[in-house]
């Protein structure tokens, strides 16, 4: 029987616990979308094997300019965002920790004022979403997107393929690429929100297409062994309407995915940040359907957590918000020791306050 701190072979990368930080967006990327010193600070102190992560998966970083959509969120896409990140990774490594790197195209969850040369954000259909970004005026409406032409949607592959070639060079143990969360391949994905009519939209396997051949990119440029995708089957998230058979649509996925031998595949259970129950799903048959190391995320208690990994229904646990606030949130699980509270004031955007400033354990008794 595992335990949630026991050690973990997550593909080609060794882990010393099952206790994994959730990427976690927090706005604070320098000109240009650099990470920053203050960054590579931030993750250092989540990266300790005695009291962090066992690992890090980094806040969403963006395949390309078109694919962002919040203001202050870093990139992979240039020299000095790779020369960035590798400050991040070299602290990370310094304290013993393993880190990859989520790689993002928020499609049309975006605003004209973050795109290059203020265009419309690209996604599966020209639908706008009915939710809101953070731009330098704040959180505004999304702008009204347009849906890729089919001859464009090679060029998006190829972002995400030299984005994790450029993600190894920057000192990443791996990449997980974000599949969920209503984000760009999780609009072509749900039949509520992809409405084409080529050969990525339509039935199911074209609408996972685009996944499916992002994931062979990537795990062809770096390996399967250090790549996961990270999936969220019934979550309402950035106006992502339920899928007409989630079941159906996620188990080709998952079957689709098993000759690239994926390093982990980590499942949002329910609703992002929300109810866990919001959907009917049954995770537990997609996992008996895919080899590598099961994640599961969101709401997960101490409790839970231990009972999870014990009992064999995943392999380990993502830990979002209480990272934010607990450095050393693997000793706390570990010791069963009491959490910091939340400065939800101080989420998005900002400086060391409410990101760096969390006592230790060590320092709070």
């Amino acid at each position: 029987m595992s335990t949630l701190f026991d050690p973990l072979r997550i593909g080609d990368i060794a882990v010393s616990s099952r206790v994994v930080m959730a990427p976690l967006t927090r706005n604070r990327a320098g000109p240009g979308q650099v990470p920053t010193d203050l960054m590579a600070t931030y993750y250092a102190q989540r990266a300790d094997p005695a009291t962090g992560a066992g690992l890090i998966v980094s806040e969403a970083t963006q395949v390309c300019a078109e694919g962002q959509g919040y203001l202050d969120t870093p990139g992979i896409h240039n020299a000095a965002q790779v020369a960035g990140w590798r400050r991040v990774t070299d602290a990370v490594h310094a304290r013993g920790g393993r880190i990859v790197v989520q790689l993002w195209h928020v499609g049309r969850i975006s605003h004209v004022s973050l795109q290059p040369g203020g265009q419309a954000p690209v996604s599966s259909t020209s639908r706008p979403a009915t939710t809101k970004t953070f731009t330098a005026e704040g959180f505004v409406p999304c702008s009204p997107p347009r849906a890729l032409a089919t001859e464009e949607i090679p060029g998006v592959i190829d972002h995400y393929r030299r984005a994790a070639a450029l993600a190894i060079e920057a000192g990443f143990d791996g990449v997980e690429v974000h599949g969920a969360n209503g984000y760009l391949i999780d609009q072509f994905l749900r039949d509520s929100i992809n409405d084409r009519r080529d050969a990525y939209g339509g039935g199911i396997p074209q609408r996972a297409r685009l996944l499916l051949e992002v994931m062979a990119a990537v795990a062809g440029e770096i390996g399967g062994g250090r790549t996961g995708l990270r999936l969220s089957p019934v979550t309402p998230s950035n106006d992502a309407g339920p899928d007409s058979d989630p079941q159906a649509l996620f188990t080709h996925v998952v079957d689709a995915l098993a000759p690239l031998k994926l390093a982990f595949l980590h499942l949002i259970e329910g609703q992002t940040g929300g109810p866990r129950d919001i959907a009917p799903f049954h995770y537990a048959a997609l996992r008996a359907r895919f080899a590598g190391a099961w994640i599961v995320n969101n709401g997960y208690t101490r409790e839970m957590a231990l009972d999870a990994v014990a009992s064999g229904r995943a392999d380990a646990v993502a830990f979002g918000k209480a990272f934010i606030a607990n450095p050393d949130l693997g000793r706390r699980l570990r010791e069963g020791a009491a959490l910091n509270p939340l400065d939800t004031a101080r989420l998005y955007g900002g400086g060391a306050a409410g990101y760096t400033d969390y006592p230790a354990l060590a320092a709070a008794v």
